[in-house]
């Protein structure tokens, strides 16, 4: 996916807002997970977004995203984006990030999705990388999850 970034992206200073670059990376993302899928998928979590250089006004923004392991409802996709200044063909590695997507049916409850075939060395490292983040985001979320208290009842005034 390719995008121009305009003067409505950016701050004063000309430097695109980082929630602007986020949501060319969710929707990135959720294409290569529809695709991969061929149903709905919707964004879980964004598990890493890691700014490496800014994007300027006129910069190309060109984000690459690339499914890198099935669960049996869920899928990772990681995203890498870069600019290019169009004017001088320097293009920068600007982020990096890592996605979960649940796959829906028609009634929006998780359904199945194909499995992952991986044939190049790079497409089985990502799968491998991929699975290593899983467990690290699911033990994290059983950390959460026993920390978790309920907020207190607030009642409306008498």
């Amino acid at each position: 996916m390719a995008v121009v970034m305009n003067p409505e992206d950016a701050n004063p200073a000309g430097n695109v807002h980082g929630g602007v670059v986020m949501k060319y990376v969710d929707t990135a993302a959720g294409v290569a997970a529809i695709r991969h899928a061929r149903k709905i998928a919707v964004t879980a979590s964004i598990d890493q977004l890691d700014f490496h250089n800014p994007v300027f006004i006129g910069n190309l923004l060109t984000l690459k995203a690339s499914v890198n392991m099935v669960g049996k409802t869920s899928l990772e996709v990681g995203v890498r984006v870069e600019a290019e200044n169009p004017l001088t063909g320097e293009v920068r590695h600007t982020a990096s990030a890592y996605l979960t997507f649940v796959a829906i049916d028609e009634q929006g409850k998780p359904s199945p999705v194909p499995p992952l075939i991986c044939e190049t060395e790079e497409e089985k490292r990502r799968n491998a990388e991929a699975l290593v983040r899983r467990e690290s985001r699911l033990a994290g979320k059983e950390r959460r999850k026993a920390f978790k208290v309920d907020p207190p009842r607030h009642h409306p005034p008498e």
